[in-house]
């Protein structure tokens, strides 16, 4: 049986197994979307490729009709930090940042993980900066995701290397527990607050998602209610892995193996 505390759940080895399946499944599609992903395509097209790649390996989307969310995954395009709806009048161009946020539910359990590409493959010294810092980031936060630290050991480790490539740490948007729901506890800022966190304990399986701008961390939300761009229309990147805590290193859930 799950244990569930007030900020943390502790999942049972039965539930670990399924966990570990949808995840397997959000990796690959994250990982065979971002390779199709071409200069001249519409985001919606990218938004129905994703449901027809999901469906095709059994699951279903994660994301689509949560809190009313209307897209198969969320695909933000440069200042866009989080939540970008597919749409046939946004269209990709070479150099464009895009940010690939894709949850599945498979029998019930899910998974969950991020990427960023730049379109065409040539990238500018910024945003070679900017993806590399926010990817390292991430790395980071799982290394420090040990059995016996604390969520803010986590948040720590992400800071500390965002600050390292000058890139700025958007608060409002944080990791999270998932598994059996798309948001469990606890929350994981990417910056050190007065939160501490529960300890790290075998069983916790965690989201790790630092999302970072070249500019200024402000943030807004557009009028659709859902688009999060940076206010001073500076380029973001967002990464994420589903992590299990063990009795020692953690393991990467989303690292595609099928």
């Amino acid at each position: 049986m799950r244990r569930q505390k007030k900020n943390f759940i502790i999942h049972s080895p039965e539930e670990i197994e399924g966990i570990r399946k949808a995840a397997q499944i959000a990796a690959t599609v994250k990982n065979r979307l971002a390779s199709m992903i071409r200069p001249g395509m519409n985001t919606l097209e990218i938004d129905e490729l994703c449901g027809v790649l999901i469906a095709s390996l059994g699951a279903v989307s994660a994301f689509k009709g949560y809190r009313g969310y209307p897209g198969v995954l969320c695909v933000s395009v440069n200042d866009e930090v989080v939540h970008g709806i597919g749409s046939k009048n946004k269209i990709i161009d070479v150099g464009d940042v895009v940010s690939l946020d894709i949850g599945v539910n498979f029998n019930g359990y899910i998974g969950d993980n991020a990427t960023t590409v730049c379109i065409g493959g040539t990238k500018t010294e910024s945003i070679s900066r900017l993806m590399e810092g926010t990817e390292n980031s991430l790395e980071a936060g799982i290394k420090a995701a040990l059995p016996g630290n604390s969520i803010r050991d986590i948040s720590a480790a992400v800071e500390k290397v965002a600050k390292q490539y000058s890139l700025s740490i958007v608060r409002e948007y944080v990791g999270h527990g998932c598994g059996v729901e798309l948001h469990e506890p606890p929350e994981i800022p990417n910056y050190v607050s007065r939160f501490k966190g529960p300890v790290l304990r075998k069983g916790m399986v965690l989201a790790i998602e630092p999302m970072l701008n070249l500019g200024q961390r402000n943030v807004k939300t557009e009028s659709d209610g859902w688009t999060v761009r940076t206010c001073d229309g500076s380029l973001s990147a967002h990464y994420e892995h589903m992590i299990l805590i063990t009795d020692s290193t953690p393991e990467i859930l989303t690292w595609q193996k099928m």
